[in-house]
């Protein structure tokens, strides 16, 4: 009888605001898309949820979901990687300029795309082999490359590419833009790769203790070199698409996306109670900034107010993730 009357004394108790915190904390990205949402329809019910905003936001993220998929393997490993905006606009900048040289546009796609797996490959050999700091490395990466792509541009924005390159972007099948099925197409792959296949569970372990994966026969310099080489191979095809899309490309067109991919990513490790980073919570995060960026802007709402509102998402998402990670 002591005993039992001893474990009720300590047991937890559960308040409602300790119920209501918890739920919050677990559940509050999706509490917080739906709660733009809502926002949103209230202010503008004749505009926002009417199909055609509806394609415009899927639209808008479409390039987004591709980077930060791509941000997504990097993370789920545990590294970081800064230049995946600028080998975006590096890829872009390549075929571009080989298309108006008159190379055809499979070609020029194809040499785009193997400069963005080139530039993954360095970033791979420079954190997996030689052992540099993610930050540091493709911090200095993104340098490189971003006066690569200004060397290539000749620092202008290049015009008048094909109309059989600009379909990539600019078309629609039922009356849905393209780029929105090749995101969906992408995200997939990145997800089913993530969840169902070895490499895809070496890349969760690294990420959730190198030093047990390492003791446990993984090659982790394998694994990671591999996660960044793919990363730059995903960010090459969103910044192909972004070309295509805008019928235009430039040095700097895609650097935006570096800190989105980012804001996106920390979203997404919200989403589920580890903490870690995860696909489905990544796609989460493009669409709160995707409804957010298209709210404020049917608002009126100014761009660099739009920016503050970002850095402080965040910010939150950073403090969320951290308070899951010290549950764990």
């Amino acid at each position: 009888m002591t005993t039992t009357a001893q474990a009720t004394k300590t047991a937890p108790t559960t308040t409602p605001a300790r119920s209501i915190a918890r739920l919050l904390l677990h559940g509050g990205t999706v509490f917080a898309l739906l709660a733009l949402i809502v926002f949103f329809f209230a202010m503008r019910p004749d505009v926002f949820l009417t199909f055609v905003n509806v394609k415009n936001i899927l639209f808008q993220v479409s390039i987004l979901a591709i980077i930060a998929g791509a941000q997504t393997v990097v993370m789920v490993v545990g590294d970081f990687d800064l230049s995946v905006g600028a080998t975006s606009s590096l890829a872009g900048a390549v075929a571009a300029s080989l298309m108006l040289t008159g190379v055809p546009i499979a070609i020029a796609i194809t040499v785009a795309l193997g400069v963005g797996l080139l530039v993954g490959l360095v970033n791979g050999i420079l954190i997996a082999v030689v052992n540099l700091s993610a930050f540091v490395a493709t911090l200095a990466t993104m340098t490189s490359v971003v006066g690569l792509a200004y060397l290539v541009t000749a620092g202008t924005t290049l015009f008048d590419l094909p109309d059989g390159f600009n379909n990539l972007g600019q078309g629609r099948l039922l009356n849905i833009p393209l780029p929105v099925y090749f995101a969906i197409v992408i995200s997939f792959i990145l997800w089913g790769a993530l969840r169902f296949t070895t490499i895809g569970r070496r890349w969760h372990a690294i990420g959730g203790n190198v030093e047990v994966s390492r003791l446990s026969g993984v090659n982790v310099r394998r694994a990671r070199l591999l996660a960044f080489t793919i990363a730059g191979l995903v960010s090459a095809i969103g910044g192909i698409l972004l070309a295509a899309r805008l019928g235009s490309a430039s040095a700097v067109q895609g650097g935006d996306n570096m800190m989105f991919s980012v804001a996106a990513v920390f979203l997404g490790m919200t989403v589920i109670k580890s903490g870690a980073s995860n696909l489905g919570g990544t796609m989460i995060g493009v669409a709160i900034i995707g409804v957010m960026s298209n709210g404020l802007n049917i608002l009126g709402v100014n761009a660099y107010v739009q920016q503050v509102v970002t850095g402080l998402i965040i910010i939150a998402a950073v403090t969320l993730s951290s308070l899951k990670t010290r549950q764990r």
